[in-house]
Order: C-alpha cells, then structure tokens, then sequence
C-alpha cells in the first residue's frame, strides 16, 4: 500500500496506533545505524533511504531523475515491512542475514527478495537491523548497484 503523503512526518501520522512505537523504534534504528550519505525522503509512498543526486547523479536506472534508492519502511495492511535492495543484490548479505535471524528472533523468518515482513509488532529483532544498516556503506551499494546492473544489461 502506498501512501500519498508528501512528507514523514505526514506518513507517520497515517499509522495505526497499534503498530506506532514499532515503526518509530524501527526507523530510530535505522536512521541511528545507517551510514553516512543516505538521506532518508518519502520514495515510493514510504519512508526511503536514498542515495542523493549530489552524491550519486546518475540517479535510478529505472528513472535517472530519481535519487539512487536503498531502502525503505512502510506500513502494509497486515505488517510492516522493511525493504532493503542490499540483501536482494548481494548473495553474501542475504545469506548473514539468514543465518543470523534465528539468533534475534523466535518468529520464523518472512521475507521477499527485498522485503522483510513484520507481523508481530513486539518481536522486531532491532539489534538485528541495526548491524544490517551498518553492513553496507554507500560506496558498498553504488559498487553493488553498478556491478549487478552492468550484467543485466
């Protein structure tokens, strides 16, 4: 589901108040543990973490004039996802990621290709997502963007 809101600020106003102090914790961890150079925007109708034209100007292949995307939250009809293009680019991250889960957590892992689904608001393993924000810097990314386009094209 994707929100019309034009701001974070207005995004968060639209969470169900159920789910509100998970999704603020959430995003604390990831804007405390994500390094330098993302800035986070509304990108595709949810909070984004991007990489900006200043540092990255050849933007998003799919629209250059879009900002480099790497991740993002949203709150979904049944759970809050976590979207993060690092674990569906590098083999190697989503196989740490994996194995680590049942370390942090007592729910079974539920994820896409990029998207990590949280149905149970009080079993976010936070300390989890904080060392997968921390894993890939911004040159990490670019280099793992680029090399995984390269070859598709």
């Amino acid at each position: 589901m994707q929100s019309s809101a034009t701001s974070i600020e207005a995004y968060l106003k639209e969470i169900p108040e159920e789910r509100k102090n998970a999704f603020t914790e959430l995003r604390e961890t990831i804007l405390k543990n994500i390094p330098k150079g993302f800035s986070e925007q509304m990108s595709y109708g949810m909070v984004g973490y991007i990489i900006p034209h200043s540092i990255y100007p050849s933007g998003y292949h799919c629209d250059p004039k879009l900002p480099l995307p790497f991740a993002g939250m949203a709150s979904q009809k049944h759970f809050i996802a976590l979207y993060h293009m690092g674990i569906y680019a590098n083999p190697e991250l989503l196989k740490w990621f994996v194995n680590e889960y049942p370390k942090h957590s007592k729910q079974k892992l539920d994820m896409g290709k990029s998207c990590i689904r949280f149905k149970k608001w009080d079993q976010i393993p936070f300390d989890l997502i904080a060392e997968l924000m921390r894993k890939m810097t911004v040159a990490d990314w670019i280099n793992c963007y680029e090399t995984q386009f390269k070859k598709s094209k």
